[in-house]
């Protein structure tokens, strides 16, 4: 049984709060937060998803702390759960590595490629195991996705788009300084995803735009591969109030092409020989997943390879050269 401590629980630590309840191996034990009210379970910030953060839980039994460092400190905490704000990330995982706890920390990573080295290097040197929580590489019906490309079910890829699109979420996201924007705090699902199901591409193409941080609230980005003609992805969370959230992908194979929308029923559709096939995935969405794949990789002493740190790491970087693409309208090398 592995003991958990979740530290900040706005919208996302209530997220892994619900999703430790499926997780048979794992054991919330602490939470931190500065705020009393979140910290004791009084106030819930529900999610942009439907069935994200549903609260409910007895905060009672658990210990509270006012400072996630306190919570670090705790002796009993064996996974520390990072759920702050993303200029945060960076000093709480160094500082969990240090402790020697296993560590997962909310996407973005970190805020910059340097920080994000420098938790990798950190992780290297710390016998915790140190993972980003992706949850579209465990999505169900995107992990679906990423093994008939793997396998070749269909034949070769000729073109994969992505669109995650939102209103901006306000609070410390709407200072692209903090958040990076929307391109590093939203559209990075989609950066990772495609590096986790196609590889590394050789260069990306961007075009965006800034409307309400200072930093990029909105890109459409080809990422350049040798083999695969288009792989384009769009995001962004500069919508007007009211427009809500979408996450779908289309992607066009040898033989078939398959659909996935978010707010569509059913969700994911195979498209082949003039008839369309709903896909059947397992329920549920990618965070009760990344988290028992995470508590068995503790449980059995092994490097969570299926989201190791330099793959996160890695994305962050990816969306950096988009900025500098967006910039100079350039290719730009990765």
């Amino acid at each position: 049984m592995v003991k958990v401590g979740v530290i900040g629980v706005g919208g996302m630590g209530t997220t892994h709060l619900d999703a430790y309840g499926k997780v048979a191996d794992a054991k919330v034990i602490a939470v931190a937060d500065l705020l009393e009210e979140r910290r004791s379970g009084a106030f819930v910030q529900k999610g942009n998803i439907k069935g994200q953060a549903e609260g409910g839980h007895d905060f009672s039994g658990w210990k509270q702390y006012d400072e996630g460092m306190k919570l670090i400190a705790d002796p009993e905490v064996e996974l520390v759960d990072i759920c702050l704000p993303t200029p945060l990330h960076h000093p709480f995982v160094l500082a969990a590595l240090a402790a020697g706890k296993h560590v997962i920390v909310e996407k973005p990573f970190a805020r910059t490629g340097a920080q994000a080295d420098e938790m990798v290097a950190a992780a290297a040197q710390s016998p915790g195991v140190l993972m980003c929580a992706l949850c579209m590489r465990f999505w169900p019906a995107w992990s679906w996705l990423r093994d008939r490309v793997a396998e070749g079910t269909y034949g070769r890829v000729y073109s994969a788009l992505f669109r995650r699109v939102a209103q901006n979420p306000g609070r410390w996201f709407a200072d692209g300084a903090q958040s990076g924007g929307g391109i590093l705090d939203l559209h990075i699902h989609d950066v990772d995803f495609v590096q986790y199901c196609f590889g590394r591409p050789t260069g990306v193409f961007s075009r965006g735009y800034t409307k309400d941080t200072g930093a990029i609230d909105h890109v459409t980005t080809h990422f350049v591969y040798p083999d695969i003609p288009l792989v384009v992805a769009e995001g962004g969370w500069s919508m007007s109030a009211g427009y809500g959230f979408k996450m779908q992908f289309e992607v066009n194979f040898e033989s078939a092409s398959v659909v996935f929308d978010i707010g569509a029923e059913p969700q994911l559709v195979l498209k082949q020989n003039g008839e369309s096939t709903p896909i059947e995935v397992p329920a549920g969405a990618g965070y009760e997943y990344e988290l028992r794949y995470l508590v068995d990789c503790i449980e059995k002493g092994v490097q969570p390879e299926l989201a190791i740190a330099e793959s996160a790491a890695y994305s962050v970087k990816l969306v950096e050269a988009e900025v500098e693409s967006i910039k100079s309208g350039q290719v730009v090398s990765v």
